[in-house]
């Protein structure tokens, strides 16, 4: 009987936290893989910009 009376002083957030890791087990470890290095691309992105726009800028300084 305890056990049924500590399930419903779960908050609603924990509740869907439950659920969304439930979902992303069920994902495929190929989808996971994906998910995962799209992050990536996405934090090194910014990097590559970067980099491209300071080489573009010294080369045009240096034309000068």
């Amino acid at each position: 009987m305890g056990r049924k009376d500590a399930s419903t002083s779960r908050t609603p957030v924990d509740q869907y936290r439950k659920q969304i890791g439930k979902q992303d087990y069920k994902k495929t470890r190929p989808m996971l893989r994906a998910t995962r290095l799209k992050a990536e691309a996405k934090k090194t992105a910014l990097g590559v910009k970067v980099e491209i726009y300071l080489i573009a800028y010294t080369t045009f300084v240096y034309m000068l």
